[in-house]
């Protein structure tokens, strides 16, 4: 199997990448780098692996690279309501625009047999009740960004293909974790850095839900899709995570406290960001068998170690954010 997987060079394609390659399986990445390709490096002379600078909404370059796929794992995307909040009009373009034109794209590829979509968990946005929240729960996004997921999403399951195109959404969870293309833009990540260099913790809405799911299981999961018999995820959605790994800001501090104890931390109010949602993952491990590998204090642990071992010289560094 020949894979084609957009945004590559991010922060959970770099991850995938690598995991299909172990696996066997040919990858062909494409991503415009817009972070830069370095997160690349370590796989760029695998045999199994190749590389095309490309912009999805591009037509005529993205083409002749599905004619040489067997599947499309799409990743790419400007990513996280930050981001997307900065760039509308960018977001639109890509997030929404791109993706159909992939997708039409992928339609018309007879060779293409399977197209696995990076949702996110954030299309639930805020949740009413204490009830954990399923794939069968409506959707309420409160950002751009979710907006746009939730807007392709319901374009992927409710359009027909091909009779053996087989189309799949996985809604993500709030990832953390190692990568090459390392991000302390995100709530675990950010606040083990900034407890594990000493700083005091400030946390704004600590009583808000959110599940964490490590980078490396995100991409195990889009794996796990691939291999599956297009019956069980054909026209499906499924979340992605561990309805264990359900946590308010605060539990995290309290995990960070665990491994830091001599951390300081203060709470603040402040809810301008409203998302608040406690997900189930049964779905997902009932019909694949999938399960996490890691939970989020191992993500901390990692995140402590290569800090303390000076791997990174400067975690502040604007190039370790999507903004």
């Amino acid at each position: 199997m020949k894979v084609l997987v957009t945004g590559a060079a991010g922060y959970i394609g770099s991850v995938l990448v690598r995991q299909l390659l172990k696996q066997g399986k040919e990858v062909l990445a494409v991503d415009k780098l817009m972070f830069g390709g370095e997160s690349l490096i370590g796989v760029y002379n695998d045999p199994l692996f190749s590389f095309v600078k490309a912009d999805i909404t591009d037509v005529q370059s993205m083409k002749p690279l599905l004619e040489a796929a067997d599947a499309v794992v799409h990743l790419a995307a400007i990513v996280g309501d930050p981001a997307c909040a900065q760039q509308p009009e960018l977001a639109n373009t890509i997030n929404w625009e791109g993706s159909k034109k992939l997708l039409e794209l992928c339609s018309q590829t007879p060779g293409v047999k399977r197209f696995i979509f990076a949702s996110t968990c954030s299309n639930y946005g805020k949740m009413e009740g204490d009830d954990f929240i399923t794939e069968e729960s409506p959707m309420r996004p409160v950002s751009l960004y979710a907006e746009l997921k939730v807007k392709f999403e319901n374009h992927l399951l409710n359009t027909e293909f091909r009779d053996d195109l087989c189309v799949t959404a996985l809604r993500f969870a709030t990832v953390y974790g190692l990568s090459p293309r390392i991000r302390f833009d995100l709530t675990v990540n950010e606040f083990t850095r900034d407890v594990a260099l000493g700083r005091e913790l400030v946390i704004f809405g600590e009583q808000f839900w959110r599940p964490y799911c490590h980078v490396e299981d995100l991409a195990r999961a889009c794996i796990h899709v691939l291999d599956a018999e297009p019956s069980q995820v054909n026209k499906n959605v499924f979340n992605v995570g561990d309805t264990q790994e359900n946590y308010q800001k605060k539990m995290l501090a309290e995990e960070l406290a665990k491994l830091i104890p001599s951390m300081k931390v203060k709470y603040v109010q402040k809810n301008e960001d409203p998302r608040d949602y406690r997900v189930a993952f049964e779905k997902i491990k009932n019909t694949l068998g999938f399960q996490i590998s890691k939970k989020v204090p191992d993500g901390m642990r990692e995140i402590i170690s290569i800090l303390g071992d000076g791997i990174i010289a400067d975690p502040d560094s604007p190039k370790y954010k999507n903004t």
